[in-house]
Parts: structure tokens; sequence; C-alpha cells
């Protein structure tokens, strides 16, 4: 089920994604980025983009496995890292999960919690160093960071077990976000010369309500900073690590934000997984004059 539905669905996520974009077309896409940590296929759906979009047979493919709910991150990074290196580079970054498929009837409490939150989505973002379309508004990537939470792997994990992927998930992940999420962000955004005041947009990953609350109370932020993340869970659920990216386009569709002298509209987005680690990104929202 999962090579034919994911066969189907990133094919034409593909190809609406460089239709929306606009900026490039079919024959300038030179890698493709897939990331899942709901199945496997090979040739999975990397081969299908490439193949039925007609793309050229000289693309490089790269696939990120099993990382769970913050592997849109290092996908974008790995792209980050392919278009510094060829300016002429584009990527397209594909986050596809069906977390439908691996619901279990339990009683126990992490199975109970994880099929209550959990939902299918797919995602696409086109990565570039090239000029883009002045007439769209987009985000440059700034930097990204990874850390680990000391002393919690064993409250949150995805494993392949007898009877099929078997999540671990326990009640006290939000209480180890939001007792390390500050001085975790307050770093990241130190080395970047930046304080939390000047971050005009936060796009975090919603794992859970829970999780919100814990991160808002634990920075401090106004009643309305997670408003989109709790949108989209609302909306669509928890789609692992397609999430964060429908937070991030839900952000790039807002009108632009009041941002003092100008440069464009910061924002800080984070992702959290299995170990338990915390991925962030920092982005800037570019706009037209």
């Amino acid at each position: 089920t999962y090579a034919r539905a994911s066969r189907d669905m990133s094919v034409k996520l593909a190809s609406r994604a460089l239709q929306e974009c606009g900026r490039f077309s079919r024959e300038d896409v030179t890698h493709v980025v897939f990331a899942s940590c709901t199945g496997f296929a090979s040739p999975g759906p990397d081969y299908h983009i490439v193949r039925e979009l007609g793309l050229k047979d000289s693309v490089e493919r790269y696939s990120l496995g099993f990382m769970g709910c913050f592997a849109a991150f290092p996908a974008l990074r790995m792209a980050a890292t392919i278009c510094e290196a060829n300016p002429k580079a584009v990527v397209l970054v594909m986050c596809l999960e069906f977390c439908s498929l691996h619901l279990q009837v339990s009683d126990e409490p992490d199975s109970i919690v994880a099929n209550s939150l959990f939902a299918d989505g797919a995602a696409c973002a086109v990565v570039s160093a090239r000029e883009p379309d002045p007439r769209r508004a987009v985000f440059r990537m700034d930097g990204f960071h990874s850390a680990l939470i000391p002393s919690s792997e064993s409250h949150m994990a995805w494993e392949i077990g007898n009877q099929g992927f078997n999540m671990v998930l326990s009640s006290y992940v939000p209480d180890l976000i939001g007792a390390n999420v500050l001085p975790m962000i307050g770093g990241v955004l130190a080395r970047r010369g930046l304080t939390l005041e000047e971050v005009a947009n936060w796009a975090v990953h919603p794992g859970g309500r829970a999780i919100l609350d814990k991160v808002q109370a634990s920075l401090s932020l106004n009643e309305s900073a997670l408003d989109v993340s709790r949108e989209v869970l609302r909306d669509y659920g928890n789609m692992s690590s397609a999430t964060v990216l429908f937070v991030l386009r839900h952000i790039l569709d807002q009108p632009p934000a009041d941002t003092a002298g100008g440069g464009g509209e910061r924002i800080c987005s984070m992702a959290f997984g299995p170990g338990l680690t915390v991925e962030t990104a920092l982005f800037t929202k570019l706009t037209s004059p």
C-alpha cells in the first residue's frame, strides 16, 4: 500500500510544486531529496518523480529514512549544502508520510496517544541558490542546528517490531522539551546575533497540544505566537516529517509582518523527534517590494 500510494502522491505533488513555484522548469531540477519514516520501496518515490515527470536521467536522488518528525530539516539542510556547492542546482525536497498504515488497536497509552495524533500528509519544497521569482514570497534559509535532549532516549522512539511499526511516546515528552527549549533556542539565536524578541514568526512542529503549550510557556511567547502550528494540528493532525512544512507554508501565505528596519521577516522553526532530537531552522521571509 505504501509503495503504490506514495508513488501516486509524490509524483502529483512534485508536479504541483514546480507549477506553483513558476521559476523553474522540469529540465532545471538537478536533485531530489526524499524523506519518510512510514514505509520503504525501491525503486521508490524519488525514482518515480524523475521518471514520471520526465526529469533528466542525471538527476541525483537521496532518501532520508526513519528519522521521524524532524526529518524535514535534515532534508532542507542537505538541499542547502547542495546549492552552496553548486549555485545552479535546483533541489526538490519532499516529505511524505502515511502514518495511518501503522495504527494498532491496543490499550497501551503510547498506542492510544499515537492513534489520536498521527495522520497522513506530504509536502514539497523547491530549493535553489538562483534568484527567486520577485512576485512571490519566499524563504531564505539562514541556518540549521541539531541538538539532543539529555537522558531522553527512552521517551520517544519509532521501531520496527514483530507486528509492525511501534511508537514509543512517553507522556513526559512535553515536559522534557519544555525544560530544555529555552537554552537551546536562546543559544541558537545568540550565535547569530538575534534575540527572541527579533523573531517575527514561530513555526513549531505541532507534535501535540501539550508540546505547543510547553514551548509557548518556556519561551514566554504571546498567546497568538503558535496559532499557525495549532491550526495545522487541528486541521491535519501530526503528519510526522511533513507537518512543519505545512506550518511554514501557512506562514509564507500570510500577509507580510511589520519588521523594524525592513530586511525581511525572521522565522524560527523547530521540530522534535526520536532521541529526543531537536532540530532548529532559521528563515527569513522575503516578499516583493
